[in-house]
């Protein structure tokens, strides 16, 4: 499949409802929007979902729950991210089959080797990269070495950095052989989602040197 370069996800606690910021991702020229609705029931999302995926598959647009694989599967939704404390990898394999994508957060190296054992997972998010206050529970951002060693043990599973990114990461980021980043908040703190998708855009193209020592990765 064609993967994207950001993973856009919704967040709780903004004025525009999640429906409206699917909307705006989509407007902004989003390939991959995720519905992140930590404090809502199931059948909330799972009407939100509803509501978006039609307008999703119309701009071309994969849309992604998190957390709940029932929900994605009953709306139909094109996926499902996994955190390393909800459902089981292999057990939501097996639930789903092979047509839902599966996604997994993965935190460190023992996560990293556990997600590929489980030959279950599509890609995965790697991080924290740093403080997010979009996330209860946030587990240690990850150093250099660390990031270095979680990468090596993926090998060809797609990762996508996660946690605390601005654009002006992204040259660097770039580089690392990720294929790509997932954004929340910084794509909504200006009010003006198109530009901030721009300008993550660019920042991801624009491919300057790595500076902090996985260039060989």
């Amino acid at each position: 499949m064609k993967w994207p370069f950001m993973q856009c996800l919704t967040i709780d606690g903004l004025e525009q409802s999640h429906a409206a910021q699917v909307a705006a991702l989509c407007q902004a020229g989003a390939d991959w929007i995720q519905i992140r609705m930590k404090a809502a029931s199931d059948d909330d999302v799972a009407e939100v979902a509803s509501a978006c995926l039609p307008k999703c598959h119309e701009a071309g647009v994969k849309l992604i729950i998190n957390d709940r694989i029932h929900v994605a599967l009953e709306v139909g939704a094109d996926g499902v991210h996994l955190g390393r404390l909800d459902m089981n990898w292999e057990d939501a394999r097996e639930l789903a089959g092979d047509g839902l994508i599966i996604g997994g957060t993965v935190n460190s190296s023992d996560d990293a080797r556990r997600a590929v054992r489980s030959q279950a997972l599509n890609y995965v998010g790697v991080g924290p990269f740093r403080f997010t206050r979009t996330k209860q529970n946030l587990a240690p951002v990850l150093s250099e070495g660390q990031w270095h060693d979680i990468l090596v043990e993926l090998g060809g599973l797609p990762a996508y950095a996660i946690g605390g990114i601005e654009a002006s990461d992204l040259p660097s980021l770039s580089a690392w052989g990720l294929q790509g980043v997932a954004i929340s908040s910084g794509l909504f703190r200006s009010g003006d989602v198109v530009e901030e998708y721009e300008n993550y855009r660019r920042e991801w193209f624009a491919r300057e040197w790595n500076p902090v020592g996985l260039k060989h990765i």
